[in-house]
């Protein structure tokens, strides 16, 4: 099948891509779409299937049905000059110096040798790390290492940035100094696939999501709105002194705290009563807001569901 024709504004489309080694099929039956400029997030657990896919969207391995398509044109043998791909586990040659490893992976990814040494020259700048260049790998602590294989992953300005737990071994400066470089790559038209285990990550940085599970698309779309499809009507109300006392048993409290209370209501609606109510006793409220519940709560919730 040479599949269905693809939007402009997607960087990425995967159609009902099935891969199976041997009797195990690792990915079954998945689709799903990234729009250019986008950070898309893809999760799932351990052996849930996510790295196979992302094998196929590398052309590590193919398909054996389904079709994948990269900025509108299915993959190709030049398709890996495009993408820019950190894998968990970190690909560096620890023998090698650091400028020479550089140097040979960007000219790997269609770089000239002199395209590659003024990209380098310049993130070893923006980095401070001008005197890393005849350091090998192996005498790198884990963390600069990382930010090496950071470097390698996005030298040939890839269109696609597909990056898997990009922060393991980093200290908390240098993850804010990658997240940093990962927001202006992205502002500047790198759509990015970021797969993570860390759910509040996924908050801070997705617009989009795909949670895989047994190899298959179990929650798939923008980050709110699954937020708002998984909340469960809890409102939480806080005031200056004591809490109103006497409330109608329709209004549920589920949690008690110095004061603040937090209720679950029939529905959305009953929330302007509820705050109505607390006005007419004379409460002082310093914070009412909704609580939606947290990815990683949803994340949780949805394997379970799809386990059986």
């Amino acid at each position: 099948m040479a599949g269905k024709p693809i939007t402009t504004f997607m960087i990425l489309s995967v159609q009902d891509v099935v891969k199976s080694y041997g009797d195990y099929k690792a990915v079954n039956h998945v689709s799903l779409e990234v729009q250019k400029g986008s950070v898309f997030g893809m999760l799932g657990p351990n052996g849930a299937g996510k790295t196979s896919l992302i094998r196929m969207i590398t052309t590590i391995t193919a398909p054996d049905s389904g079709a994948i398509f990269l900025d509108g044109h299915k993959l190709h043998s030049g398709s890996p000059e495009e993408i820019g791909y950190m894998p968990e586990e970190r690909g560096l040659y620890k023998k090698m110096k650091v400028g020479e490893q550089l140097l040979y992976l960007a000219q790997l990814k269609g770089l000239t040798k002199a395209q590659a040494q003024h990209e380098i020259d310049l993130w070893f700048t923006k980095f401070d790390i001008k005197d890393w260049w005849n350091k090998k790998v192996e005498d790198l602590s884990k963390g600069m290492q990382q930010k090496i294989q950071f470097i390698a992953t996005v030298l040939h300005k890839p269109k696609l940035l597909i990056l898997d737990e990009p922060f393991t071994g980093l200290d908390p400066i240098n993850t804010n100094l990658i997240k940093e470089e990962i927001g202006q790559l992205n502002a500047s038209g790198t759509s990015i696939i970021f797969s993570t285990h860390r759910m509040e990550q996924v908050e801070e940085m997705c617009d989009h999501i795909v949670l895989i599970n047994k190899g298959k698309n179990v929650l798939y779309g923008e980050v709110q709105a699954i937020k708002n499809q998984y909340k469960q009507n809890l409102f939480r109300i806080e005031t200056v002194g004591e809490q109103p006392t006497d409330l109608p048993d329709r209004f549920a409290v589920v949690k008690t705290e110095k004061n603040a209370l937090t209720f679950k209501l029939d529905d959305e609606a009953q929330s302007n009563d509820l705050l109505k109510l607390y006005l007419q006793k004379g409460a002082r409220i310093t914070r009412f807001e909704e609580i939606l519940p947290t990815f990683n709560e949803i994340f949780i919730q949805r394997v379970a569901e799809t386990e059986n």
